[in-house]
Order: C-alpha cells, then structure tokens, then sequence
C-alpha cells in the first residue's frame, strides 16, 4: 500500500452502517468529501454530522440494491456489523472500480489511519490493520510531546522566509532549521504562542546573519 493525501472535495464517499463504527468512519470524512450514510437507523452521534443519511434495511438488500447506493461513489466504507453484508458490498465495489474499506471482513484496497489533525498539519499513522490500538497509541503519544505543533510550523514558515535572505544555499538554510527543530527550548517557548517562539529563535539563530 502507498500512503497517500487526497483531496476529496466534491467526491462521493458511501458509508454502510449507522452504529458506533459507522458515525466514527463517516466523521473522519465529514466536511471533506460528500459523504452519504446508509443504515436501517442511526444512533444520534449521527445527528451533529454534516451527512446526507439515507434509510435502507442492508440485510434484505440485494446486489443492485447495492449497486444503486454506490452509484457515483468514489470511495465506499463497509461498517454494519455483518460481515457478509461488507463482503458483497466490497465485491461490488472492486467490480466497480470503486476503493473501499471494510471494517469488519475481508479487508479493502484503502486503510483508514489514525489521525490527529490541526489548522497547518495533519499525523496519519497506520499498521495496515494489523494494531489499530497501536496506531492511536502512537497518535496520542505525538500530540502529548508535541502540542505546539500548529504555531511551530508557523515559526519555521516565518525562519524560512527570513533565511531566504541571509543564508544563500540551501543546505545551509537546512540544517539552520534542523537546530531550530532540535532546540527543546524551542518547543517550550512555543507553548506561549508563535510570537514568544520567534523572539528565542531570531536571537538565538538570527542575530549573526
């Protein structure tokens, strides 16, 4: 597998399941994608979600049925908790050309990673779905060591642009940014806003460029 961004603005992503599962897949798509929920009901987690959710009994749908459902869809998620019914609608999906992720069956061409989120980054960490809770695990231990992720990309945006005219080659910017990075206090400062950060960096990797 090849771990990949994509943009899914304007893309249609199917999830089939209204349950704790379901309302967690159809979250992690929520605002990105035009996302689309199928389930005989829905438990009211659904009700804060920007989804269209569509009302179908999945155990007594047949293979068009299904098919109708994902029609125009870029992206399917197979999250009821039979997994037969995953498994035909993964078939229908790798005969359509349509990427899927199964939750509980045999597994898809798409793994769902862990992910923290933030307004310049985002961490995705995935085992494949080999240890889903180690994939957490290791995104709450990052967002734990580091909490001032957002304004500390903004520091190192802002020591890029005032490289660009002090430190002629690359390399040099490079490894400017790299001591900034490795500098714990750095990282403390940061914690009181991008504005404390950059005063410690600009005196203490600045003042001799």
């Amino acid at each position: 597998m090849v771990p990949l961004v994509l943009d899914l603005s304007g893309r249609r992503v199917v999830i089939f399941g209204g349950g704790a599962v379901g309302a967690r897949k159809a979250s992690f798509f929520a605002g990105g994608a035009d996302v689309m929920a199928v389930s005989r009901s829905f438990i009211p987690e659904f009700d804060a979600l920007p989804v269209e959710k569509v009302v179908r009994d999945l155990e007594g749908a047949s293979d068009r049925d299904l098919a109708g459902l994902l029609e125009g869809a870029f992206l399917a998620v197979a999250a009821t908790d039979d997994p037969a019914i995953n498994d035909r609608i993964g078939k229908i999906c790798r005969a359509s050309g349509i990427h899927f992720n199964n939750a509980r069956g045999i597994p898809g061409d798409v793994v769902l990673p862990a992910v923290s989120r933030g307004k310049h980054h985002a961490l995705a960490i995935t085992t494949f779905g080999k240890a889903p809770g180690m994939a957490r695990f290791l995104r709450e231990r990052l967002e734990e060591e580091y909490p001032g992720l957002d304004p500390m990309i903004e520091v190192v945006e802002r020591l890029r642009a005032a490289l660009k005219g002090r430190v002629m080659d690359q390399g040099g910017r490079q490894a400017v940014i790299a001591r900034v990075l490795a500098d714990r206090d750095v990282w403390e400062a940061v914690s009181g806003g991008q504005d404390q950060a950059w005063n410690l960096v600009e005196g203490r990797y600045l003042h001799d460029r």
